[in-house]
């Protein structure tokens, strides 16, 4: 049961620093996806990037040191009404970042709609406003929950991938875990949706046997 609720939590991941934006934007939404250490472990980001860029939402991929500039780009971004949803998604040091990248948006008054983090191997803990933080990780590996701080206002949701064959440098890659991390940033950038819960699909991943692939093609635009 833990691991068919786990398949269904996913979002989306980032490389590259790049920034997409396929014609004119479907929705208000910016994507931001903060890559790991070195910039090569986290490619699996580039292809979601990609399929977003594809249903004409914008997206930013970029090094996990880059946060804080991120942050104030956002929030300007929102201030000046150009971007309406903020919604992050990183991977290992990217993962460890997005909680301090998420403070400091809610700081500069442009609060983050969905963060979706993917295998933090730091200890972390979340405060400030955001409507829902998503935090996959492999307890298995070297994976690390991220605590809930008096100050968040928000949901948070600590999700163990490690039953679903992933590891710390294929997480990103995963083609199961880049469908769930786009469906869940799909509902917050076109609304809701008849798709069910993260928990939900994540029971029904998990209740199937590996096929070591998914459905859907990847198309990486520069």
């Amino acid at each position: 049961m833990q691991a068919t609720a786990i398949a269904l939590l996913l979002l989306v991941l980032p490389i590259g620093a790049s920034t997409g934006n396929a014609g004119a934007p479907a929705s208000g939404a910016h994507v931001y996806l903060l890559r790991g250490v070195l910039n090569i472990f986290s490619l699996g980001l580039d292809d979601i990037a990609a399929k977003l860029q594809q249903q004409g939402i914008n997206v930013t991929v970029a090094n996990y040191l880059s946060w804080a500039s991120l942050a104030d780009e956002a929030a300007a971004e929102y201030k000046s009404g150009r971007t309406k949803t903020i919604i992050l998604v990183g991977h290992s040091s990217g993962a460890t970042v997005l909680p301090y990248m998420v403070a400091r948006l809610d700081s500069l008054g442009a609060p983050v709609k969905l963060a979706i983090g993917l295998d933090s191997i730091f200890r972390t803990s979340l405060a400030g406003r955001v409507g829902r933080y998503i935090n996959f990780y492999i307890a298995n590996g070297n994976g690390e929950p991220v605590a809930k701080t008096k100050q968040l206002q928000g949901e948070l949701e600590n999700v163990d991938v490690g039953k679903l064959g992933m590891g710390h440098l294929t997480i990103d890659k995963s083609e199961l875990m880049q469908s769930m991390v786009i469906s869940a940033i799909d509902a917050v950038a076109f609304g809701p949706s008849k798709t069910p819960s993260v928990a939900q699909q994540t029971e029904v991943r998990a209740a199937k046997p590996s096929s070591g692939a998914a459905d859907a093609s990847a198309t990486v635009r520069r």
